[in-house]
Formats: C-alpha cells, structure tokens, sequence
C-alpha cells in the first residue's frame, strides 16, 4: 500500500484507514510549561483511545516519557526505538509493547519511519527539530508521503513558524514547501488534520 499523501493547509485530512502507527517526536526533558507535559499525555491517551500505535524514541524521560506511559496506561501499543549511545543516557523505557536498539540515530530515524505512517512534532529541542525537519526535508524531495503535524502547544512553536514565512519571503522556502507542515494548536486538532 502507497503512503498516504500529505494534505496541505486547505485539503481535507487524511483518509482514518491509512494511518495505524503514529511516529511522535518530542522532548527528552519536560520543559518549564506544564502544558507541555499535559499536551503529550494527552496525545499519548487520544492514540491509544483510537487503537493508533504510538512509535517514538524510545526513552523513558521527559515528554516521550510523558506521551509513552499515557498511551501505555489506556492500553495502546507503544513502540521505542533508541540507539546503544542513548540507552544509558536517556534511560530507555523498558516496558513497552516493543523497543528496538539500534547502531546509529541513522537507523534509530530509518526505523521509526519505516514503522510510521505519519508524525506529530511536540515541543523539543535540537533533536526534535532535526527529526522533523529531516521528514519535511524528504517529503519535499518525495522520498515519503506522510503527513506531519505541528503541535504548537501555547504557541511554543510561533516563532519557527514566523520564520519559516520569512524564509518564503525570502526566497530560501518554497510556498508549496512551507504548506507541507500542518499546524494545530490542540491534541483534538492535530488527530482531525490527520483524519484519525
């Protein structure tokens, strides 16, 4: 089956059927907004409540431990997907539905895609930028055709966004580029823009 195809910021959301695994990037720390932390248990619960697995980085701190133990606690499947360099360092998860130890981050990225049918961009740093990034990155190049999804919880997320308009501005971003991201502000809206 072909990867779905990504919605810009005017088409309707994706068909429910096509989308079984979920890949969340997020925060391996908790950040000083509690809704952050409230907003990735939130996901982590509306997943599982839609029998949507949930595949993630596989540690057990911060917001993907946030996401992961919500999604667990209501009986969704959560899949962990950590390379040997950060088993120690983030403390993988070990009581999820499966947790896979890789070589590399490469590979880490290569799995959780291949696992994935579409991804959520919680708040984060470096590491969460460069996983979406990379997946924006290679949709543009049509190497994937899965939808992301921004979750741009109290705004966290505002000034990328205004940058990545300047960048269009610019000339630097593409407009047809800049639509691939979709933007939500809320747990609800993000699933809807997914269709799930």
């Amino acid at each position: 089956m072909p990867p779905p195809t990504a919605p810009s910021r005017h088409s309707s959301p994706i068909a429910s059927s096509s989308i079984r695994n979920v890949a969340v990037f997020c925060a391996s720390a908790n950040g000083s907004d509690p809704a952050y932390r409230a907003a990735a248990a939130e996901l982590g619960r509306a997943l599982a409540a839609r029998n949507i697995g949930l595949v993630y980085g596989g540690s057990n701190v911060g917001l993907m431990r946030e996401v992961a133990e919500a999604a667990l606690a209501e009986g969704g499947r959560v899949i962990g997907v950590i390379p040997t360099v950060l088993v120690d360092l983030e403390v993988a998860h070990d009581g999820l539905t499966e947790l896979h130890v890789t070589d590399t981050m490469h590979t880490r990225k290569a799995l959780i895609g291949e696992r994935s049918d579409a991804y959520i961009a919680l708040p984060g740093g470096f590491g969460t930028f460069e996983e979406m990034f990379e997946a924006l990155a290679w949709q543009t190049l049509k190497l994937h055709a899965k939808p992301i999804v921004l979750l741009n919880t109290n705004g966290f997320y505002d000034r990328l966004l205004a940058f990545l308009d300047h960048c269009v501005e610019q000339g630097m971003l593409k407009a047809k580029n800049r639509e691939i991201i979709l933007v939500a502000r809320t747990v609800d809206e993000a699933l809807r823009l997914l269709g799930i």
